[in-house]
């Protein structure tokens, strides 16, 4: 490929937005016990007080000339999403909600289709929501380098610059500076994750760069290329958009065609095959975070090359990586260790290994354990509700409600539930009477009853729920009305 590319400073003569599209799907097992198929790593505040997706959208707010976001993820995240959004103040311009995970490709696809209907040249800047960067103005230069090809019709990625062989990632072997650029290059080739050999040669011939994931094209021309490579992918994904619809702020996809599109990656499905690829070399402090020891290298460590986050007391202990959710953690004697404590569960590895833990991960999903799937604390729509304690009969838990909330009206057939209030006001509907309850007042809810609890106040509501019966399983619900469509 020899692309001619305009100089940025006619483009930026033009009047046009960048549209970052945040690919936020992916459940993740790497970071477990933290990162859970309910709440992924995506969702959490690994190196800040803002989760990772937050940092990522963050980055793009702060530079000129990019619109509101699109986000595509999971159907089961899209209120955790919508919420930690409504937190740094950001609308969305769009919300795209997947059926089922169908990887990388067909996510870009549903939103290059969205936005190609209002502008078929519309520059989509593509972007994992997982992933730290720790130098933002490197990044947004190579964005304004890799401009201009992206409008000729280049399908632009951004290369990392290695700084050590690391057989956890892809890599992009670059070409010639494309014609009219003097830091864009052809790509010769993308190579999957080589052997630690390989991954050292390539370092060493410094004409190979890390794959970061992010890509920056014009939403037509990523069409035009899946069309040609992939036909039945993007008619699955046309159908998909076709037969959704709006629902609460979010774009539901039509689940049916959507599990037609086959499961590819966009490298795989197209910028390996692609005559268009380019890339845009650059030092950014990058990482994709891919495992507990990968934190290691974003976060600043205590002297002794210890990353310590949560309550943990260390004593006698060396380039280790600790972190406590919930309880005390105390260790002693250790050296290059991974030591992640919950609520529920502990990993204890060592450094050179820690990336067994998918492995572990899949041992618990045999054994149907809750673990992989959520923590003890999981989240709606509406709040959130954590188990305390649970026994033969009885269970225990804590209710959180946000202002102006209300859980969907509904009844058990197997339960009874008592709930005190400990914080908040709480507007209770009981077989079709109303009762307002303040701290430390009670209510009982007989089995069959039809009940709703609400939040009208402005501050949070915490209440303490015991359920008592035969059978305590959070599917013996029959909603009879809901604010949220889960009716």
């Amino acid at each position: 490929m020899n692309a001619v590319v305009e100089s940025s400073s006619v483009l930026e003569q033009r009047a046009f937005q960048i549209h970052p599209v945040i690919l936020a799907g992916g459940s993740g097992t790497r970071l477990w016990p933290l990162s859970r198929t309910a709440y992924p790593k995506q969702l959490l505040p690994l190196v800040s007080e803002r989760s990772l997706l937050q940092q990522t959208v963050e980055r793009n707010q702060a530079a000129l000339g990019f619109a509101p976001p699109i986000l595509v993820c999971g159907d089961e995240h899209r209120f955790l999403i919508d919420d930690q959004m409504t937190a740094i103040g950001v609308e969305p311009q769009q919300i795209i909600l997947e059926p089922v995970g169908r990887n990388t490709a067909p996510a870009l696809a549903v939103a290059a289709l969205l936005l190609s209907d209002r502008d078929t040249d519309a520059l989509m800047l593509v972007q994992p929501a997982d992933h730290a960067i720790g130098d933002l103005a490197s990044l947004q230069t190579a964005v304004r380098a890799g401009l201009p090809a992206a409008e000729a019709g280049c399908l632009v990625t951004f290369g990392i610059a290695p700084d050590r062989p690391e057989p956890g990632y892809g890599y992009i072997k670059g070409g010639p500076l494309l014609e009219g650029s003097d830091h864009v290059r052809s790509v010769d080739r993308f190579i999957e994750k080589p052997d630690r050999n390989a991954a050292k040669s390539y370092v060493d011939s410094g004409a190979y760069f890390w794959n970061s994931g992010i890509f920056l094209m014009r939403a037509g021309r990523y069409l035009e290329e899946l069309r040609r490579l992939h036909p039945a992918m993007l008619e699955a994904c046309e159908q998909a958009v076709s037969g959704g619809q709006s629902d609460l702020g979010f774009y539901r996809l039509d689940a049916e065609a959507f599990r037609a599109a086959p499961s590819l990656s966009i490298d795989h499905a197209v910028m390996e095959h692609t005559d268009r690829a380019a890339v845009v070399p650059v030092s950014m402090a990058w990482s994709d975070l891919g495992s507990w020891q990968a934190l290691r290298g974003v976060l600043p460590d205590d002297g002794a090359g210890n990353i310590v986050n949560g309550d943990v007391i260390a004593r006698d202990v060396k380039n280790c990586y600790l972190r406590s959710e919930d309880k005390l953690l105390a260790v002693i004697g250790l050296e290059d260790v991974v030591v992640v404590s919950t609520d529920d569960a502990v990993l204890v590895a060592r450094a050179d290994r820690v990336d067994e833990v998918s492995h572990v991960v899949e041992q618990l999903r045999l054994r149907n354990r809750p673990e992989p799937l959520s923590h003890r604390t999981c989240y709606r729509p509406w709040g959130s509700y954590a188990s305390i304690d649970a026994g033969d009969r009885f269970q225990v838990k804590r209710i959180t409600v946000k202002p102006g909330a209300r859980l969907s009206l509904q009844k058990h057939f197997h339960r009874a539930e008592h709930w005190v209030v400990v914080r908040g006001t709480a507007l209770v509907e009981r077989d079709g009477e109303s009762t307002l309850l303040r701290e430390n007042e009670s209510i009982y809810i007989p089995i069959g009853a039809a009940h709703r609890l609400e939040n009208p106040g402005k501050l949070p509501l915490h209440l303490i729920e015991v359920q008592s019966g035969a059978y305590l399983g959070e599917d013996d619900i029959v909603r009879l009305a809901d604010n949220y469509g889960r009716c």
